[in-house]
């Protein structure tokens, strides 16, 4: 019960970074360009994400065996970048802050439902169900209506 609670508030967290990160991100934007703001947000995150590696490695280096991160993994970084700077043209567009997020939203739900459903990256095949449909098909008529709104 008590892991349930906190999965959901790390949940409820990342994504208030994240639209705090895109809100400031486009804002940079808005004095440069979507694609200098978007290498400045991704240098800083690489140092810290630095800093934060070098910190873990030396306290568990020690203590703990560390196991052999998969090559492909590191490609996540790369449409992580693509969202970033899709954000920032997208934020300062007529699209706004919350027809950009929920595109976001509905792509990684579609691209993970794809990924299940076949077995990329090695994991396990799954069938996609009706209850995944229909909440696509909510995502979808929620993005509609928000853009649409506008």
């Amino acid at each position: 019960m008590k892991k349930d609670i906190l999965l959901s508030l790390i949940a409820v967290f990342s994504g208030v970074l994240l639209t705090l990160m895109i809100m400031s991100n486009s804002y940079l934007s808005t004095f440069t360009s979507a694609l200098q703001a978007s290498w400045l947000t991704h240098g800083i995150g690489s140092m810290v994400a630095l800093l934060i590696w070098l910190t873990v490695k030396n306290r568990l280096g020690k203590t703990q065996k560390i196991h052999k991160i998969p090559r492909w993994s590191y490609l996540g970084g790369i449409p992580g970048a693509f969202t970033v700077l899709l954000a920032a043209i997208t934020v300062n567009s007529p699209l706004s802050l919350s027809g950009s997020i929920v595109l976001m939203l509905t792509g990684q739900i579609v691209t993970g439902l794809l990924i299940d459903h076949m077995g990329f990256l090695g994991l396990a095949k799954r069938k996609v169900t009706l209850k995944d449909g229909i909440t696509v098909l909510l995502l979808l008529i929620g993005s509609t209506l928000i853009i649409l709104g506008k």
